[in-house]
């Protein structure tokens, strides 16, 4: 054991060594791998052989003739020395690469009657030989190049003809009148621009006998676009989603819409994402897949649209006449219409009041439907109280419970302070202190300028022209992009 251990040492430094210097060939690899197992490597046999029980002189001389003949024929493998014993081929001498020494195997192996090949080859590492074979084979490649260079020119000159001619279709008008929409105009143009690019490879590869490439062009490119779809997965959703709200718009330009809580007029919807101005001004992206996805309430699409409001009563009030007259107040309310016919219901019995609901509608292009909406709650307030119909505030009772157990209510106008604790009661008692009512700020009278802006019930335009203003602008300049067409079929 301890023989075996030295002579394993022994290896390991040498290897080592060999391995510092640069000495150590690589096709002699099976020497680490006879260090590390502790076993000597074998070349490996052919399991579709049979070893026959007849061996003779002339078998063995027939093999080497026949592997002598084969050698000769190829230059790299002409010095290589051949010796057969009973089927077994040993090859010696030196070759010039790894490839052909696995080559000198590869083919001794192949003839018939051989049982096994002895590797004893040695592969040259001269710098003389490999600059040699180096600059041949640059010579070589140098001359197939040449040759093929005029295929090559006319197989780029194919490959450009297509994409020049697949771009010039792609842009042609007559995509227009086979659809209305651009955006999907725009898009068969580009798909038929792809389609003449494909077809321009097809056929340079063909040119170039490179057809096998094809093959590996298309696995590569599902890969590639298995990966790139997973990674632009919400790109390529709201592009999708542009198409299908393109086809059937759900909104147009100037509409006003709640899109998942986000209301505004609609600017523009574009590949990517709708845009919306708010109420305030600002602007608002709502990604296409979003706004596909989302449920979406158009106010703009009827010209009618119902407000409503609560009123709260007193309960000792007639509700009859509270109803007769918050609806006379809505029919001779300006921007109230007559038809569809305005509601006053009774909601609900409230702790202290009774809730009045009251419906109108108003035409949104001919009013405004905040200002029609503010001016009839003031006018049924106004007309309440020159009635003399209470409109109460929540009142609450509170019941206190004494020392003496006695129990004591008090309403809310009026507010519980407790007492100063003293040495001669044994539980405090709360003191009543009236609530201050609070003081009511003298303002001056309004003019008739100032009540005849408060009442106008126009519509307000300031953001419908906002919209029209950009639009014009982005048009003057040629960056806008909008895929909502007016004739596209609506939802």
């Amino acid at each position: 054991m301890e023989a075996r251990s030295d002579r394993l040492m022994g290896r390991l430094r040498w290897l080592l060594f060999a391995v510092m210097l640069g000495l150590t060939p690589m096709a002699q690899a099976d020497q680490l791998t006879e260090l590390l197992t502790g076993a000597a490597s074998e070349a490996p046999t052919t399991t579709d052989k049979v070893i026959t029980t007849d061996s003779s002189i002339q078998s063995d001389f027939k093999i080497r003739t026949r592997l002598r003949e084969i050698f000769i024929e190829l230059d790299s493998l002409s010095g290589i020395s051949i010796a057969v014993n009973k089927g077994v081929i040993t090859l010696s001498g030196e070759v010039d690469s790894s490839k052909t020494e696995t080559k000198a195997l590869q083919l001794a192996s192949q003839v018939e009657g051989v049982v096994e090949v002895e590797n004893e080859l040695t592969v040259n590492r001269s710098l003389q030989l490999r600059l040699k074979n180096t600059t041949d084979k640059l010579w070589a490649l140098t001359k197939q190049t040449a040759s093929s260079l005029p295929l090559f020119l006319i197989a780029v000159l194919v490959l450009v003809i297509f994409w020049l001619g697949g771009r010039w279709i792609s842009n042609r008008e007559f995509y227009k009148h086979i659809t209305p929409n651009h955006f999907i105009a725009n898009l068969l143009g580009q798909i038929t621009h792809l389609i003449f690019i494909v077809l321009g490879i097809v056929l340079a590869l063909v040119l170039l006998d490179a057809t096998a490439l094809i093959g590996t062009i298309l696995g590569a490119a599902g890969i590639v676009g298995l990966a790139v779809g997973f990674a632009v997965r919400d790109t390529v959703e709201n592009y999708i989603a542009s198409i299908l709200l393109s086809l059937r718009n759900p909104f147009q330009v100037n509409d006003f819409v709640s899109i998942d809580g986000n209301q505004g007029n609609v600017l523009r919807l574009t590949s990517r994402a709708t845009i919306l101005i708010s109420p305030d001004g600002n602007h608002i992206r709502i990604p296409n897949a979003t706004v596909f996805k989302a449920v979406i309430t158009n106010f703009t699409r009827h010209e009618e649209r119902r407000f409503q409001f609560d009123v709260g009563i007193d309960t000792e009030q007639d509700l009859l006449e509270a109803q007769v007259l918050a609806m006379k107040v809505l029919k001779a309310t300006e921007g109230v219409l007559d038809d569809p016919k305005p509601l006053v219901v009774i909601q609900e019995l409230g702790d202290s009041n009774v809730i009045i609901r009251i419906y109108a509608w108003v035409n949104q292009v001919q009013y405004s439907y905040a200002k029609v909406r503010s001016e009839t709650i003031r006018a049924v307030k106004q007309a309440y109280d020159e009635a003399n119909i209470v409109m109460p505030d929540p009142t609450y009772t509170l019941r206190l419970m004494q020392a003496d157990g006695q129990v004591s209510n008090l309403v809310s106008a009026a507010s519980v302070v407790p007492a100063e604790p003293s040495q001669s009661s044994q539980a405090s008692k709360p003191i009543i202190k009236p609530v201050e009512q609070p003081k009511v700020a003298v303002t001056p009278v309004a003019d008739e300028d100032d009540i005849r802006d408060v009442q106008d019930v126009t519509p307000d335009r300031t953001v419908e022209n906002k919209v029209i203003e950009e639009q014009a602008k982005e048009n003057h300049e040629g960056e806008g992009e909008n895929l909502l067409n007016e004739e596209a079929k609506k939802e």
